[in-house]
Parts: C-alpha cells; structure tokens; sequence
C-alpha cells in the first residue's frame, strides 16, 4: 500500500499527513464512530461533531490545560461524555490558554506540535500578537467553491499549515450543502480524467 505523502510543518520539525480521516459525515452511529476514529492511528478530531469534554474544560482555563490533555491521553473513547452540558461551556481566554499550550503541552513533550481550528485572520493575528509558538495548523472548513484565498495567504505567510475539512463540502451536516457534488465544473472534470467528484474534489485542496 502506498504510503500517505506528508508536508513539513514550518514551526517545528514535525510533518502532517495531506490526507486524514474525518467524522463529520460518517455513516457509522456516533460512538462507533470515535472507536473507529481512535484506533485508525490518523484522525482530525476537529471535524468530528461530537467534542471530547475533556478538551473543551482546558479551552478557556490556564491551569486545566495540562491536566486536561493528560486525563485525554490516559483515556479510553468510552469514557468521552457527549453532548456536553450548558453549565460546562466558560468563557474562552485565548492567550492564557495557548500560553499553556506552550509551557506545559509542547515545552513538556506531551504533544508534538499545537494549532487552532476554525481561526480566522483576525483571531490569528491576535494569537501570533503574543504566541512564544506560533499555531502549527490551522484547520478550516475549504471546498473548490469556498477556497479561503484571503486565509491561506495569511497563514502561508506567517508560516501556518492550513488543513481543510469538509472538502467535499459537508453534505448531510446541518451546514453543509450538495453544491459541491453537483458542480457542473468539478463533474466535467470529473468525466474527463474517468473519475467522480468525491476524487478530483479533494484533490483541489491538496
């Protein structure tokens, strides 16, 4: 089987896979899901739509990052607890946070390398304002139809590895659409090189 090719993060000395299982829109029943997700060795756990508690308690507390990403390290899928209840959801605390994230996660050997989701240019500029570490990644949501030009030039030029999801464009979620599938442009490219739309469309992103 041929190997998965891979691109170098520019921050550390670290590589990303340029293909990764998601499980926004996976047939399975949500808590197979996650088993299948875990023991597949490569997984983006930010497309999933059901979120781990433990790493949503460390989002917007300093002092719950460490043992919060340690407890989710030590844990098995069952002991996930989804959906998450209201009186857990605080308040988000973005520097303290990723100052946390360098000096007790990265500084520590506990996680290869660190990056946000979802962070638009403003955000980010926010972050690198006062980041020791820059975000090795920021994963977002980039289709052919949505290709966030304005986002990868800002993240190519401070050296930020842009992972997409939904390439397909999320079909079946409550945000997603069909538009992608029914593309006239990606179906004719599709026929000519004998290929389907799910194929060439991720190829796009690549």
């Amino acid at each position: 089987m041929k190997s998965i090719p891979e691109a170098s993060l520019s921050c550390t000395d670290k590589t990303i896979p340029l293909v990764g299982f998601g499980t926004a829109v996976y047939p399975l029943q949500p808590s197979q899901t996650m088993r299948e997700n875990q023991s597949s060795g490569r997984y983006n756990s930010a497309t999933a739509t059901l979120t781990r508690l433990p790493l949503v308690q460390c989002a917007a507390h300093h002092d719950l990052v460490l043992p919060a990403l340690q407890n989710s390290l030590n844990s098995t899928p069952g002991k996930y607890e989804v959906p998450i209840k209201e009186e857990d959801i605080v308040p988000f605390d973005l520097k303290s946070v990723w100052e946390a994230m360098e000096e007790e996660c990265k500084n520590v050997g506990l996680t290869k390398s660190i990056g946000v989701s979802n962070f638009s240019c403003k955000k980010l500029q926010q972050l690198l304002a006062t980041a020791n570490i820059p975000p090795a990644v920021n994963q977002v949501e980039m289709n052919p139809l949505w290709q966030q030009k304005k986002l990868r030039e800002f993240c190519e030029r401070n050296g930020i590895h842009v992972t997409a999801y939904s390439p397909l464009g999320a079909k079946g979620t409550i945000w997603g659409s069909s538009q992608v599938m029914e593309c006239d442009v990606l179906n004719d490219i599709a026929i000519a090189r004998e290929k389907t739309v799910a194929q060439v469309g991720p190829i796009n992103q690549i």
